[in-house]
């Protein structure tokens, strides 16, 4: 079994990551981190940089967690990609991170995370950041 989160370089996917590593030693089980572009723009903010990537690594190698990183650019939604990996790896587990919304965003459905919830095959944890 293996734990997948879905991370971006922001304070909810530092707190996604925080958690899954938590999982991942409490567990006992690899961590399969998943960052993803639909590559429909020249700059995504989301998809981490070879600079942060080497960051992420670093801060992955000093936790003793056994670990993959998969990044992809296939024009798919971060949602899709996650349930897929998460499928592909029989994950126990998926991690993923909430950010604040408005009251009216709150209505307003077709939330990465939303689908992540509606399609997972597994339990989810989703986690948000501090505030």
């Amino acid at each position: 079994m293996t734990i997948v989160v879905g991370y971006v370089p922001t304070p909810e996917g530092e707190a996604a990551l925080t958690a899954a590593l938590a999982e991942a030693r409490r567990r006992e089980e690899p961590l399969h981190v998943v960052n993803t572009s639909r590559g429909d723009a020249f700059v995504d903010n989301r998809f981490v940089s070879e600079e942060r990537l080497a960051q992420l690594r670093e801060r992955l190698d000093g936790t003793g967690v056994v670990y993959e990183i998969d990044q992809q650019v296939r024009g798919h939604e971060a949602s899709e990609e996650v349930v897929e990996a998460a499928d592909r790896v029989k994950a126990s587990l998926i991690v993923i991170g909430l950010r604040r919304r408005t009251p009216t965003g709150k209505l307003i459905t077709g939330s990465q995370a939303q689908r992540i919830l509606l399609d997972a095959n597994c339990p989810v944890l989703a986690v948000k950041a501090d505030q």
